[in-house]
């Protein structure tokens, strides 16, 4: 099969063992009625409250950061933390308004930059590989990109089907399929058939045949994943990076589609992966306060070489 079957809700899910997934879920619905700047309030308040418990992700965050700026002021580093912060408990509600906003209050909300360069490839029969980053609104954006331009999505299964359930509906709820995240196959196919294939190649996934070391902002050698020269190569489809963007506590936010890579590095998977870091980096500085920087993003280390975290 070269998608998934779309789970459907059972019986099972009424047991008690769900009962914690089903009121998150409830909260997450009727939190998402709730007028923008309330939403934001509280965003804010679990934000600060999560990370005076959670030390250890604060101390991430900051180092992340120190490492890739190390020439930004000392004042400037911890203004970009606190937003940061703020922004981890408002990607709660941020992903409730992707999985529960009707249409009409998501386009509202966002306005959409550049997509005129998805059209024109399309007109081209070009299949697309969308380079996402993992933002704090990133569920957002795939939410607004597929109400424009239908896509398909790169998925990993939640352990709890419960919550699968739901996370899966809210997901494809305006694009038009998912793919296994090691489907290879199926995410060529695809993109062959000029379709629009969501991608991440922003993480450190590790050790393995299909990563390298690459630059991204300061740090040297920073684990890569190879998979988006494979993607490229493989299927001729053309990569086309975005960000989304929180422009205020008003609610209202872009999604800038940038101009394609055209640049891109055929049949070099090393100079492949400094090129989409280059992109990479471009998309993060869009709203550096609003990217993902709780995770050890360099926590994979050249043989020989300490880590980069204090812990």
């Amino acid at each position: 099969m070269s998608r998934f079957t779309e789970p459907a809700f059972r019986k099972a899910f009424l047991h008690p063992r769900y009962w914690p997934v089903l009121i998150l879920i409830g909260i997450m619905y009727l939190l998402s009625w709730l007028p923008y700047f309330i939403q934001f309030r509280l965003g804010q308040c679990i934000g600060r409250l999560v990370m005076k418990m959670m030390s250890g992700r604060r101390d991430t965050v900051q180092q992340n950061i120190a490492l890739c700026f190390p020439f930004m002021a000392k004042e400037e580093q911890q203004h970009i933390m606190k937003q940061n912060i703020d922004n981890a408990g408002l990607a709660l509600f941020e992903t409730a308004m992707a999985w529960f906003w009707p249409d009409i209050r998501v386009e509202r909300h966002v306005e959409v930059e550049g997509l005129e360069h998805v059209e024109q490839l399309q007109q081209q029969g070009k299949g697309i590989l969308l380079i996402a980053v993992h933002s704090m609104n990133l569920e957002l954006g795939a939410r607004a990109f597929g109400l424009k331009t239908p896509g398909v999505g790169v998925y990993r299964p939640n352990n709890n089907p419960c919550f699968d359930y739901f996370q899966f509906k809210g997901r494809v709820r305006s694009n038009k399929y998912m793919l296994d995240r090691k489907n290879v196959k199926g995410m060529l196919r695809g993109l062959k058939n000029g379709e629009i294939l969501w991608y991440a190649p922003d993480q450190d996934y590790g050790h393995g045949r299909n990563s390298t070391f690459a630059p991204l902002f300061a740090v040297k050698e920073a684990c890569t994943t190879t998979g988006t020269s494979l993607l490229v190569d493989a299927s001729g489809a053309v990569p086309l990076a975005f960000a989304m963007i929180r422009n205020s506590n008003s609610g209202k936010y872009t999604l800038k589609i940038f101009p394609p890579l055209t640049e891109f590095p055929h049949k070099d998977p090393d100079a492949a992966a400094v090129y989409i870091n280059k992109a990479v980096e471009r998309s993060i500085m869009s709203a550096p306060s609003q990217y993902m920087w709780l995770h050890r993003r360099f926590k994979t280390r050249p043989e020989g070489e300490p880590s980069l975290y204090h812990s």
